[in-house]
């Protein structure tokens, strides 16, 4: 990171792109933080990983484990970058949390705001879109599906949209920090299925390059990527009141403000 190793926290790494980061992270020399919902999971994670990282312990589908999960990560801070890397795919059915929130809504939008709102600032954030984001509209009129009928694959499309919309939200607002989105690739990991097309050995490495190289082309705020290469994003995502219209919406939902 030019100024020596980072310290770089990875929500939902215990298996798939999350996983595969932290183990690139940690062979470039940098201290890994792992996120796992399960005790078991955080197991098995540290035996992939081979090393005995640290791992925060936490299902984030609820407001109050989003909070305890934040609490976790700043014992272990502060961080260099943090990667907003956890989610759940579009194959899901309508679950509600005990939020009253859609569970993909929930882990996939929500989390991201409530833990960059409550982890200490690093100085990178990285999100993880996908490329099914290019096709979405936000709908921040109905974000816990109340009025709409539940379709999984517009919902996780969706979520997709806000991830990047998050990500050039804290660009503009933390000019301190770069923040960036990605798009990993339609990859066979356990959510993208065996069948995807894509590289999976490409997938990963987007996000460690915009966490942690020094490379100038990765020091860059407010851009979207797709195998190292800068990308045009959803032009709704760009669109400043949307930004703040979904700031504020997660702020209502959560009782979570940012930070200045």
């Amino acid at each position: 990171m030019g100024r020596g190793m980072g310290r770089i926290f990875i929500t939902g790494s215990s298996t798939g792109l999350g996983l595969m980061a932290g183990r690139l992270l940690a062979e470039q020399g940098h201290d890994v933080v792992l996120h796992a919902r399960s005790e078991a999971r955080a197991k098995d994670a540290r035996a992939e990983l081979g090393r005995d990282a640290p791992v925060v312990i936490g299902d984030v589908s609820t407001i109050a484990a989003m909070r305890r999960v934040a609490e976790q990560a700043n014992r272990l801070g502060p961080f260099d970058a943090v990667i907003h890397n956890v989610a759940v795919g579009y194959r899901e059915r309508r679950i509600e949390t005990e939020d009253g929130l859609p569970h993909l809504f929930a882990i996939n939008t929500l989390a991201p705001y409530v833990l960059t709102a409550l982890i200490g600032k690093p100085a990178r954030l990285v999100y993880l879109s996908s490329g099914m984001h290019h096709s979405a509209d936000a709908n921040l009129q109905d974000l816990a599906w109340k009025k709409r009928s539940w379709a999984g694959a517009q919902a996780y499309a969706e979520s997709k949209l806000h991830d990047v919309l998050l990500a050039f939200a804290m660009a503009r607002r933390w000019p301190d920090v770069r923040s960036n989105a990605l798009e990993p690739g339609w990859v066979a990991t356990r959510m993208g299925g065996p069948g995807a097309p894509d590289d999976l050995d490409q997938g990963h490495r987007t996000q460690v390059w915009l966490a942690a190289s020094d490379d100038p082309a990765a020091q860059v705020s407010g851009e979207y990527f797709y195998h190292l290469q800068r990308r045009a994003p959803n032009p709704s995502a760009r669109d400043e009141a949307l930004q703040d219209g979904l700031i504020e919406a997660c702020r209502k939902l959560s009782g979570v403000a940012l930070p200045d």
